[in-house]
């Protein structure tokens, strides 16, 4: 690792690694939520436009896309907002018609394919330090405003209605939220490639979704994910010799598919410790004759050799733990629990 910090290219492409990872997947998960995880590949296209813009015109692309990317996001909005069209059927005609004029734009140009290429699909390594002064300027200001947001945009992106109903400006957070993914999306071009930037939203927050127990907890999870993906796939890519964006993206998806494994597996282990107990008559209780023995926070009850948790209208059946001390028989599970 020491020989690849020693690397200017390579120290400004693990720094950016990190940016992205940060907010691509802090952004995505109020995507998810909204059930627009798509959007960020329809914004790249019209970014990929943005960006014919700036090569052709020898500006800086990422400047030419972030403002093509902004005007994108807030044009599905709108027309959303308008109810003439669905979302999907807006997100369809910005996905075709920015590819479209990114091509003809393309066409007229005298660069080389190379550098269209290397925003399609990622060109980490060749990320410059003006490019990472952007980068880091757009990313501070995604997961700043994305974190303090954070609660206002949970609740918009879960119930619409509601959000209005307490009085929030629901459309304005959906600019916003619309708004940040379109910066994530210029940010993350160069890293993981306009093409492959979603994936880099999404995954990381369905693998989260496996391990957390909050939404909060969530974003952390998906951030520390994102994070990890991104710098294991540049350097990965650099020994490999492949394609920052795909190494990165495909590594995202082998922590999924190995988490979904090991959460599978966890879950069937915890579905097995509590069998249901056979249905007898037996009702227990206080003065039911078997030994009470307290287990988090509620009252198991000792019978025929196996303990039993009553729950709902039945009873789970758990194996005795001899490390734990009986309770007295006659305990109240109220006094237990306290």
């Amino acid at each position: 690792m020491g020989d690849l910090l020693s690397l200017d290219f390579m120290r400004q492409a693990l720094i950016a690694a990190v940016l992205v990872g940060l907010a691509a997947p802090l952004v995505g998960a109020f995507l998810v939520q909204r059930r627009m995880s798509l959007i960020g590949d329809g914004i790249g296209h019209v970014a990929l436009a943005g960006v014919a813009v700036g090569i052709l015109t020898g500006s800086m692309p990422v400047l030419t896309a972030l403002v093509a990317a902004v005007a994108a996001a807030v044009g599905v909005e709108l027309i959303r907002a308008a109810g003439r069209t669905s979302g999907d059927i807006a997100l369809a005609v910005m996905f075709y018609g920015g590819i479209a004029l990114g091509v003809v734009l393309m066409s007229k140009s005298t660069a080389s394919s190379g550098n269209l290429t290397g925003y399609l699909f990622g060109a980490i390594l060749t990320t410059t330090s003006s490019d990472i002064v952007v980068f880091a300027g757009l990313a501070v200001v995604v997961v700043g405003v994305t974190w303090v947001l954070r609660h206002r945009f949970f609740a918009v992106a879960n119930d619409e209605e509601y959000a209005r109903a307490v009085g929030l400006p629901v459309m304005a957070y959906n600019i916003a939220l619309s708004v940040l993914t379109a910066v994530t999306v210029v940010v993350s071009m160069r890293v993981v490639g306009l093409l492959l930037i979603t994936a880099l939203m999404i995954v990381p927050n369905a693998t989260a979704q496996l391990v957390s127990r909050s939404f909060r907890s969530s974003l952390v999870w998906a951030s520390l994910i994102g994070v990890l993906s991104a710098v294991g796939g540049v350097v990965g890519s650099f020994y490999a010799e492949t394609p920052s964006g795909g190494t990165i993206v495909l590594l995202a998806i082998a922590t999924f598919l190995v988490v979904s494994v090991v959460s599978g597996l966890v879950t069937r282990a915890r579905r097995a410790a509590h069998e249901r107990a056979e249905r007898h008559d037996h009702e227990h209780g206080p003065q039911c004759g078997h030994q009470a023995i307290p287990h988090d926070g509620h009252i198991d009850y000792l019978h025929d050799g196996h303990r039993h948790a009553a729950h709902k209208d039945h009873y789970d059946e758990h194996d005795e733990h001899p490390h734990e001390r009986p309770h007295d028989d006659h305990a109240q599970p109220e006094e237990v629990s306290r």
